[in-house]
């Protein structure tokens, strides 16, 4: 039985596949790097596709979609697409056309590279632009590491591929919660509750039934509610429920850094992050205390780890104490999971199990 046409939903993806894709879908053979940011796959007929990649703010405007869609038009035939840590890849048919790409492409200044042992663009969230319950920027801190880092974006001799993540809350739309570097806004004080304005503008038992932790109760006295501080895990999800519970601190609020998780099954099983620096201040417009901290773990990492050792295998093997002396960080209270209200523990994976 064929369904009715709908605008419901997103399209098929099969009716924007390229010709080329289509013609050998399920039948590709093998592919190959052939220079940082540019991938050549073959299929069992013999035909090519090649991918060149390009690093993108995440964040664009009008004219950047244009700029790209015109050199798609002039070299790909007009098709690109968007990977999900925010690069755009241009898909080509035809090997000829690569080289002009490539140069054109370094002409307009952006950056090509992310592909096979390298730092891939880092996929982040809305930070202060658009989110409302943000400890700290998105774009502006991602643009600072990745000007800084932006030599292990252009070659592919690391260890492996890094994947750096980042997210404006622990709430981590940003994937931080498995990514080899994670960089995590964090709030470190309780929202503050305006008794008189709460029962004015939002509804109580969804306030109540919005924390994670059972540390929001009523307050029937003030017609309010009550926080249990030495419950709450500062994840601002109540004053997405009521802007009557400000959590935002321009004062206390700040980043931490985790390390060592990965979505992978290869070598080891799926792992989250885990902690390794808890607090380095907003400090904008490039946050310089991030980006050290970044290059000192990456640049470890590059000088210590094996051949094909993510961050996460090369902490496994060496040991966590070692990777502290090696890296300089130090090993603080802050890093002992002594958090009784969290369910999961340290002993998690994200393996399903069946």
């Amino acid at each position: 039985m064929k369904l009715s046409r709908t605008d419901l939903g997103p399209p098929d993806y099969r009716e924007m596949l390229p010709p080329v894709i289509k013609e050998n879908y399920g039948q590709w053979a093998y592919h190959e790097y052939i220079r940082p940011g540019v991938i050549k796959h073959v299929s069992e007929k013999g035909a090519e596709l090649f991918t060149v990649r390009v690093g993108s703010p995440r964040l664009v405007n009008v004219d950047y979609i244009r700029d790209i869609c015109d050199l798609a038009d002039k070299y790909c035939d007009g098709y690109l697409r968007f990977t999900s840590r925010n690069n755009v890849e241009f898909l080509l048919s035809n090997g000829a056309n690569v080289e002009p790409l490539l140069d054109e492409l370094k002409q307009k200044g952006y950056p090509v590279g992310g592909t096979g042992r390298s730092i891939s663009n880092i996929v982040h969230t809305q930070g202060w632009i658009h989110c409302h319950t943000p400890a700290t920027d998105a774009s502006g801190i991602v643009k600072a590491v990745m000007d800084d880092l932006y030599d292990y974006f252009t070659r592919d001799d690391l260890p492996a591929k890094l994947r750096i993540a980042m997210a404006c809350c622990l709430n981590m739309c940003g994937a931080v919660h498995c990514s080899d570097i994670a960089i995590l806004g964090i709030h470190r004080t309780v929202p503050r509750i305006d008794h008189e304005r709460l029962s004015k503008v939002c509804e109580i038992p969804t306030v109540v039934a919005s924390c994670p932790t059972a540390a929001i109760k009523p307050d029937p006295k003030k017609k309010s509610v009550k926080i249990t501080e030495e419950k709450c895990m500062y994840c601002g999800n109540c004053f997405t429920m009521c802007p009557a519970m400000e959590i935002m601190d321009p004062d206390n609020d700040g980043i931490a850094i985790l390390v060592g998780g990965k979505v992978s099954n290869a070598r080891m099983a799926p792992a989250f992050s885990r902690l390794a620096i808890p607090f380095l201040p907003n400090n904008p417009p490039r946050w310089p205390e991030v980006t050290e901290a970044v290059r000192n773990i990456v640049e470890t990492w590059v000088a210590d780890a094996k051949k094909g050792e993510r961050m996460g295998e090369w902490i496994n093997r060496i040991g966590w104490e070692r990777f502290f002396a090696r890296t300089g960080i130090p090993f603080t209270d802050k890093h002992i999971d002594d958090y009784i209200f969290s369910v999961p523990t340290f002993r998690s994976t994200t393996n399903f199990k069946w």
